[in-house]
């Protein structure tokens, strides 16, 4: 397979995580028993640098961060799946910069989490890093004519 088409299924695999997490980071199932937690994160206000706040507040802002996250991730993989060899050979870097991102992300998730974002981070994290393997190294350009 080519660089691209990893580039690509990474990007729709971002698309489903970020949806799914948007989502689903707030739902609470009472089974849990999370109640009186998210009751007291819900309830108990503080200011913040001249804001009110609460830590539901915070905890929704960061899953929301992520979420962005992930969609501009998703956007970027597709933007370099779209991209011709000598523009990925030179922006090599940055595709190894977003692999190892979501590496760090993968061992969160497997850190902190449960199955499903761990499946999706690691096949993400799979995808990035065929991709950023088999983008070109190095692209050789035609000989000047004098």
């Amino acid at each position: 397979m080519k660089a691209s088409m990893f580039y690509r299924i990474a990007a729709v695999l971002l698309l489903l995580f970020a949806g799914g997490h948007t989502f689903g980071f707030r739902q609470n199932n009472p089974e849990w028993g999370a109640d009186a937690v998210l009751g007291l994160m819900r309830s108990v206000h503080f200011d913040a640098q001249g804001f009110t706040r609460t830590y539901w507040d915070f905890f929704s802002a960061f899953g929301l961060f992520f979420s962005v996250f992930l969609l501009f991730a998703a956007v970027l993989a597709w933007l370099l799946g779209g991209l011709p060899a000598e523009t990925l050979a030179r922006v090599r870097s940055i595709a190894w910069a977003l692999a190892i991102c979501f590496v760090a992300v993968t061992a969160l998730s497997w850190r902190y989490a449960f199955t499903t974002p761990i499946v999706f981070s690691t096949l993400i994290t799979v995808c990035l890093i065929a991709a950023a393997w088999l983008s070109p190294k190095q692209v050789s350009m035609p000989p000047l004519r004098s």
